[in-house]
């Protein structure tokens, strides 16, 4: 997990926060990045999210450590993480942008 993600992931947990944000310079994850089956994922569940890095859908250089500290967050008690561009954060926390990681 790289350290920014990481000490989000800390933070958030220690004040008890139920959401944790990690905002990027893209909307969504996607699964196939750069394929022709390249799909965005709106939501996905902690199991879910755990099979997508074994596949090596979000590589350690990119999405991976954020997608290891949205899952990380959700194992230590959080109710949800949501990884998304900063630039639509508003939307974000709106419900209406960004990737939805839940437990499950």
């Amino acid at each position: 997990m790289g350290l920014p993600s990481r000490a989000a992931t800390i933070l958030a947990s220690q004040v008890g926060a139920d959401v944790l944000f990690l905002l990027t310079d893209v909307e969504h994850l996607c699964l196939d990045f750069g394929k022709p089956t390249q799909r965005e994922v709106e939501e996905m569940t902690v199991s879910e999210a755990r099979r997508y890095l074994a596949e090596g859908q979000f590589p350690p250089g990119s999405m991976g450590p954020k997608v290891e500290a949205a899952v990380a967050f959700i194992e230590a008690g959080g109710k949800k993480a949501i990884i998304g561009s900063l630039a639509r954060a508003a939307e974000a926390v709106a419900g209406t942008s960004g990737t939805r990681i839940v437990a499950g």
